[in-house]
């Protein structure tokens, strides 16, 4: 099968599109062929090395869509032919023809979207869901800021709060407001000609996709009790009990209950994944360099097969 994987740490050159051999499925794991995979941040810092020590040669990327084409011992969860989606663990490689999970960090794909959409979904739609919701508890009445509000996390978390009933506030550039009011946010605060620091105060929750100076005014932009979660930045020891807030950086966890529960959002016409590069799985390289430059609208996808419907 084609697959894209580096033998070693690097920029987008390491990557390497070749042929290996096709995994099988063990307990509890089905095998999947996949459709569409999903491109991420994660994707390129892992490449780059920002998480040394992983084992080499690694087939890259996490996120898929595609068809269970088997099943291991004992799994029951799913049937040859279904259509899911799955966040696999790093190495099992969604920039793959083929690759294997577990069952539990699967679901099947939303039906009112087709592949290359699902494929936008794992890792930025379960980062906006557990950091609005596992994590900061975020409820109907609420206020948000998140920044990064066009990015693949940020679209996702716009939605997902507006859903929710929460007043949304998302940072951007003014060429995204339009864009970002029509997916949710009741208000857009231009980061290259505004200070949202200045703007607004007193907020439930901040999500923060950006990090650096940006992580640190948000602090200040809380109410007493407010929540901070940040998917980038480390929490500095004693900030939170300074600002009298509370504060996390978030994991991004695989799990297959959590996407199924997006996907029910999905087909109710809740929110939809905004896919704007579609790229041949061949071309993982340049859609490494574009995620890179951290100015994509929502989320890169790469097919790897044409959509069997």
């Amino acid at each position: 099968m084609k697959a894209i994987r580096i033998y070693e740490f690097g920029g987008p050159d390491v990557l390497r599109y070749e042929d290996i051999p096709e995994p099988q499925p063990g307990p509890g794991e089905i095998l999947i062929r996949v459709i569409a995979a999903g491109v991420n941040p994660i994707d390129w810092k892992i490449r780059s090395g920002y998480m040394p020590g992983l084992p080499l040669p690694m087939i890259m990327g996490l996120d898929v869509t595609g068809i269970v084409e088997a099943v291991g011992q004992g799994e029951t969860s799913f049937q040859p032919g279904d259509e899911i989606f799955a966040k696999v663990s790093i190495g099992q490689g969604g920039y793959a023809e083929y690759t294997v999970t577990s069952s539990t960090q699967a679901a099947k794909k939303p039906r009112s979207i087709g592949f290359v959409e699902s494929a936008a979904i794992p890792t930025a739609g379960l980062a906006a869901w557990q950091s609005l919701f596992d994590i900061a508890g975020l409820e109907s009445g609420q206020s948000v800021l998140i920044h990064g509000a066009a990015g693949g996390v940020g679209t996702f978390a716009v939605q997902f709060a507006k859903w929710k009933g929460a007043y949304v506030i998302g940072t951007a550039s003014s060429k995204n407001a339009e864009f970002l009011k029509s997916i949710g946010s009741d208000e857009v605060i231009d980061y290259r000609n505004q200070r949202f620091e200045e703007i607004v105060s007193n907020l439930d929750v901040v999500l923060d996709t950006i990090g650096g100076d940006t992580f640190e005014k948000s602090w200040k932009v809380l109410k007493p009790g407010g929540f901070l979660v940040s998917t980038v930045a480390s929490i500095p020891e004693g900030m939170p009990q300074k600002y009298g807030v509370r504060a996390k950086t978030l994991m991004t966890q695989a799990d297959g209950r959590e996407l199924a529960q997006i996907a029910a959002i999905i087909d109710e016409q809740k929110i939809k994944p905004i896919v704007t590069t579609v790229l041949p799985l061949a071309d993982a390289k340049k859609a490494h360099e574009m995620s890179e430059s951290r100015h994509t609208r929502g989320k890169i996808v790469l097919r790897v097969a044409e959509d069997p419907r």
